[in-house]
């Protein structure tokens, strides 16, 4: 047995790679996914119990595997004899060359770390950030993956999470409120427009229905051509909300319709003058 562990896989100078030595490895390596699997279990379920958002969890977890396989990583150099404090005090100045080179990405990482631990953008939120509302996929190290309403994946370096606006929709546990402007002609009956609209409100599925969070109407203006109404109203579903807007707009067309309400154009009156000869 002895003379099969220390058969030589591989020699180069002072590095001799021996059988046992990656059978050392390899345990290492095992123990460490066995380790993470058994912490992620437990973990999902004490942080179930205390009712930690999901996002927040996975979070935790990606974290805690990232610290887990580094120090599996330095445990599996050390095993193979690989002398770690030699091969940092070597690579430090090539670290700081090209250091000074790839700032962004080590200021992507260090904002990945930031953005696991303090939790404010995490998996399945949705968030407004550089005018797109995306609704976030993963969070990794250095980069995230985020989805637009049209359904294309986006990797964005995480230092805009970082030194950015983000409007996070998603943070709070209530509801976020949106609003739809239509106009009417100045003839119609402005009790009727609030009507119909309410009656396209209350039969969305989409829409809350029970306070506070009950859709209303305002007049907001006399407009130029037109009464300038709005439709207040709280829904769930933000990541397609412009969709949930569609619907309410063919319905509150199709309500005018049946009311006789006038939706009007701009109209604009020329005067042409005469100039005699």
């Amino acid at each position: 047995m002895n003379e099969i562990l220390n058969y030589e896989i591989l020699h180069l100078s002072s590095f001799v790679l021996t059988v046992g030595s990656l059978v050392v490895l390899l345990l290492i390596l095992a123990g460490a996914f066995l380790l993470l699997k058994v912490l992620t279990t437990v973990l999902r379920r004490s942080m179930s119990t205390r009712l930690v958002p999901e996002g927040r969890q996975d979070s935790f977890i990606q974290l805690t595997g990232y610290v887990i396989w580094t120090f599996g990583a330095i445990l599996g150099l050390q095993s193979l004899g690989v002398d770690i404090t030699f091969l940092a005090a070597s690579s430090a100045a090539l670290l700081i060359g090209i250091g000074l080179g790839l700032q962004n990405v080590f200021k992507d990482f260090v904002s990945g770390i930031i953005v696991l631990l303090e939790g404010t953008v995490k998996a399945n939120d949705v968030v407004e950030i550089d005018g797109w509302v995306v609704k976030v996929k993963e969070v990794s190290l250095r980069t995230s993956q985020v989805v637009t309403r049209e359904d294309n994946v986006v990797i964005i370096p995480n230092h805009k999470f970082i030194e950015e606006n983000v409007i996070n929709w998603t943070h709070n546990a209530t509801p976020s409120r949106f609003e739809l402007n239509v106009g009417v002609d100045y003839t119609s009956d402005i009790r009727k427009v609030e009507q119909a609209l309410l009656d396209c409100a209350g039969r969305h599925s989409d829409l809350l229905q029970d306070d506070p969070h009950r859709p209303f109407v305002r007049l907001m203006n006399f407009g130029s051509s037109s009464l300038d109404f709005q439709l207040i109203f709280w829904s769930d579903n933000m990541f397609r909300i412009e969709t949930v807007k569609s619907q309410l707009r063919f319905a509150i067309v199709d309500a005018f319709h049946e009311r006789n309400i006038t939706i009007p154009f701009t109209q604009v009156v020329l005067h042409q003058a005469t100039i005699a000869p």
